[in-house]
């Protein structure tokens, strides 16, 4: 019995084995187009891999990349698009995975609005929020419908894309998320139709993705999380409403009707094998940014992606 106890009394002393801790910062506040990471968290996957993650929002949007490029945080969540002008920067980062593996950004019109096709927009006004690469993708897809972007008069409506297509500031709006937006304009008593940069001339893309900084990253914990997030989006995948019930207990501003909608429309995007990496996809775009003068050059795929082995 008193062996019993000291075994017992031992067990108790020890401390199990501490987890890794793995910080990663989001692009922007907890919505559903980080499914994959909530989920692993609320279920439990990250501990099972034997990560101690901690999620942080960013106070502001463009923090994620300079805090990963330098060792603040181990991998930040950003844009492919992106990736090429930061490399450009000269910013120490690779993709090391993927969140969303196709484009959710769109050029969005009111459905009951005199543009019914990009053609229509030529002498009318287009709103846009962040200059450069969604004036790039825009100016892509107005071309490939035969349109000058000299013939599309484009204002800076900041980030309220939906209040000023809905009030008749514009006639299109560009940098819409097709899986937010297209909701938004419900609430406000409109029907938006979005025409998809995949189908307008520029390459596909993915829309967010994993950054790290390769000299500091440590490889083996970030195919650990990889994996997690793999087993988190098969699940999403395989019964959504059992992930969007695990994703809004996370917090309780999360449940709320337009995340409910965006949910059913970003699953299908989520990347169920975050590791994987096609470099022809990824050299096409570099090439389409080198084409848009955005970047000098396109560079190589292998200085600006890595894909991390997950067992």
């Amino acid at each position: 019995m008193k062996r019993c106890l000291a075994v017992l009394a031992l067990t108790i002393a020890t401390p199990a084995h501490a987890a890794d801790k793995l910080s990663i910062m989001l692009d922007w506040f907890v919505n559903p187009d980080h499914g994959p990471i909530i989920v692993a968290q609320e279920r439990g996957y990250f501990a099972d891999a034997g990560l101690e993650v901690e999620i942080i929002a960013p106070a502001d949007p463009s923090d994620p990349p300079k805090m990963a490029a330098a060792g603040q945080v181990d991998i930040a969540v950003s844009y492919q698009p992106q990736l090429y002008l930061q490399h450009d920067a000269g910013l120490p980062l690779v993709r090391v995975g993927k969140l969303i593996d196709a484009p959710l950004y769109c050029v969005m019109v009111d459905a009951a609005g005199p543009v019914t096709t990009l053609s229509d927009l030529s002498g009318r006004r287009a709103g846009y929020s962040i200059p450069g690469i969604e004036e790039a993708l825009m100016h892509t897809m107005l071309r490939s419908n035969g349109v000058d972007p000299d013939e599309v008069e484009q204002i800076n409506v900041n980030f309220a894309l939906t209040s000023a297509l809905a009030a008749g500031q514009v006639e299109a709006v560009s940098g819409a998320f097709r899986n937010f937006e297209l909701h938004q304009m419900e609430t406000v008593g409109r029907t938006g139709r979005c025409f998809l940069p995949e189908e307008h001339g520029v390459p596909v893309y993915d829309e967010l993705i994993y950054e790290a900084n390769p000299d500091l990253m440590d490889a083996e914990r970030i195919a650990r999380f990889l994996s997690a997030t793999a087993r988190a989006a098969a699940e999403i995948a395989a019964d959504p409403q059992a992930g969007w019930d695990t994703f809004k207990g996370y917090a309780a501003e999360l449940d709320d009707t337009l995340n409910a909608a965006a949910w059913g429309d970003t699953v299908p995007h989520f990347a169920t094998d975050p590791a994987a990496l096609d470099t022809a996809r990824y050299a096409a775009f570099g090439a389409f940014m080198a084409s848009t003068g955005l970047i000098d050059a396109a560079p190589e795929v292998s200085a600006i992606a890595r894909e991390v082995a997950v067992d």
